[in-house]
């Protein structure tokens, strides 16, 4: 795996755009899903968990990242919301508090699936309620770009995540752009579902 605190301080990090999620929005507003718990994988420098605390939601945000944890709790105080920002590794089971209502991935699932797929859906199972729905955004394999995230195969997606959510749709859409970036990703959106029993 990346020393994901080297690329944070080198500013190798051009998945992050500094704004939140377009698809993000997108689904909420498509979904109808009002504030709620959310807990987010790989939230980096804090741009999606300190968009939703501003529309009301209770977010905890963890990352891998020391350095970019540290960036997000500056970017909340400097919004003026309250997000409980945790550097962890999501793998070694951290305590992330009540399970959530909604789970949001944008970047985490495609990094960790080619080091454990089962630790990685494990820490999905263990932080939603039951009946609880989950986002995962993820590199669309149907383009291979270099530079470019981790992709991975539809049927790859539908396998993994539907091996122990009900997956509810799948579709592509583009990654929001970054500024100096040249390409705007394909990606898969991916909403699912926790299973009540």
């Amino acid at each position: 795996m990346p020393d994901w605190n080297d690329r944070y301080r080198d500013g190798n990090i051009p998945w992050d755009t500094g704004r939140h999620s377009a698809e993000l929005v997108r689904v909420l507003y498509h979904e109808q899903i009002h504030p709620c718990r959310v807990i987010e994988f790989g939230c980096g420098t804090g741009t999606n968990g300190v968009w939703l605390a501003e529309q009301g939601y209770d977010v905890t945000g963890l990352d891998l990242s020391p350095l970019a944890i540290e960036r997000a709790k500056e970017r909340a105080a400097a919004a003026g919301v309250k997000v409980q920002f945790l550097a962890a590794d999501l793998l070694a089971s951290p305590d992330l508090g009540a399970p959530a209502d909604f789970l949001f991935d944008r970047g985490c699932y495609h990094a960790v699936r080619r080091e454990n797929v089962a630790g990685y859906l494990d820490a999905a199972d263990r932080a939603l309620a039951p009946g609880g729905i989950g986002l995962v955004l993820a590199g669309n394999a149907k383009e291979k770009n270099d530079p470019g995230p981790p992709v991975v195969e539809e049927a790859e997606l539908r396998g993994e995540i539907g091996s122990r959510f009900d997956i509810v749709w799948v579709r592509e859409f583009r990654f929001d752009p970054v500024i100096g970036v040249d390409i705007q990703p394909l990606a898969w959106s991916c909403f699912f579902r926790k299973r009540r029993s």
